[in-house]
């Protein structure tokens, strides 16, 4: 069985392109999308590698973050 070649219309080509070549800048920095997803990758076994510890403590800072935000007294915050 042969290979039969694979033709593309330039409007293919360039949406393939587009999608290789797509950016995402946050703050200062660009990323490609690969370049940002390794990131992410990298950031959640980062996370992962946490003690519990240290884990309960960011999960403490992220409930005083969402009273101070939300402005509600509904939101309980542990007592460590």
């Amino acid at each position: 069985m042969a290979l039969l070649p694979v033709i593309l219309t330039l409007k293919e080509v360039k949406r393939k392109n587009m999608a290789d070549n797509k950016k995402i800048v946050i703050g200062d920095k660009v990323f490609t999308l690969a370049e940002f997803f390794q990131r992410k990758e990298d950031f959640r076994k980062q996370r992962a590698k946490l003690s519990f510890e240290k884990k309960i403590k960011i999960l403490v800072d992220l409930q005083k973050l969402a009273k101070e935000w939300g402005g509600k007294d509904n939101i309980f915050i542990w007592k460590i």
